[in-house]
């Protein structure tokens, strides 16, 4: 009980420090983000906004000085698709959809066009820009009668059956590319929104990515028969679209995602004292 009063004590401090107490703060903080995020890729090449999910995360934030800092990030997200919202007769007729989880780390650059220090009156607002590398985690799935099926099983794109070079990994790279802006709210109280590309390495975060492989390369009446092509599932007497070579995927590009985050984050005090220099890791508030 002691130690949680302690810290509640602590943290109303942080937050209440008048401007004209000799307080001192870390340049290194921690945050908790949410927002949203949304799929960019072959089965949404107009970018669309239909398939919004909620994104959460954590990170540490190191200032370098006052235009560059670091920041080492998690994150959580869902992304999904469906041909449904497509408008081009040829997508909605393919019919295909996906939804994955992605668990995503990264670390990321960010280059403040202002001085920026978390309590200094003169320095508490900045645009920015951010850039970095990162990893993360997807498997695409699809429900089908009802039933979920992981795609990357079933090799919808011949992986099975002789395209061996069409396999791919649940893993892959991703580089956040995007800008943002910063706000010292008040105290070693931050407030940041950003929003950031992913630009990935992978083209199927969708399961999707190049051209059909025919019907027989596949089991009669298996699910990844059914699933490599669904285009007559809203029209049984339509033309199947599923002919081997014809385009199914788009290999030009790489599939993406797109993050938008609020952001607060704390620095906290240190009864250290700071150097002369502004950049130094700790600044007394005046």
């Amino acid at each position: 009980m002691y130690r949680i009063t302690a810290l509640f004590i602590l943290l109303l401090s942080i937050i209440g420090s008048p401007s004209y107490a000799q307080t001192y703060f870390t340049a290194t903080e921690v945050g908790i983000s949410v927002g949203g995020s949304q799929y960019f890729g072959d089965l949404n090449e107009n970018y669309g906004f239909q398939t919004l999910h909620l994104d959460g995360g954590l990170y540490v934030r190191k200032r370098m000085n006052m235009y560059i800092a670091l920041k080492l990030c998690a994150n959580y997200t869902n992304v999904s698709y469906d041909d449904k919202y497509n408008t081009d007769l040829y997508d909605r007729t393919r019919n295909l959809n996906f939804k994955s989880q992605i668990f995503e780390g990264a670390i990321q650059a960010e280059f403040n066009f202002f001085g920026f220090v978390t309590g200094d009156p003169t320095h508490r607002f900045t645009p920015y820009l951010t850039g970095g590398i990162g990893g993360f985690y997807y498997d695409p799935y699809t429900v089908y009668n009802g039933q979920k099926y992981d795609l990357k099983n079933l090799g919808t794109e011949g992986q099975f059956a002789g395209y061996a070079d069409r396999k791919y990994n649940n893993a892959s790279l991703c580089f956040p590319v995007g800008a943002g802006v910063k706000i010292w709210l008040v105290g070693g109280v931050n407030l940041t929104l950003e929003i950031a590309d992913r630009l990935t390495l992978t083209d199927y975060m969708d399961d999707v990515s190049s051209t059909y492989v025919g019907s027989d390369k596949f089991k009669p009446k298996s699910t990844a028969l059914a699933l490599q092509d669904r285009s007559t599932e809203n029209n049984p007497s339509g033309t199947p679209l599923g002919i081997a070579g014809k385009q199914r995927g788009n290999t030009s590009s790489k599939d993406q995602y797109m993050v938008g985050e609020i952001s607060i984050s704390f620095n906290f005090i240190s009864y250290r004292c700071p150097s002369a220099e502004r950049n130094d890791d700790q600044l007394r508030i005046r």
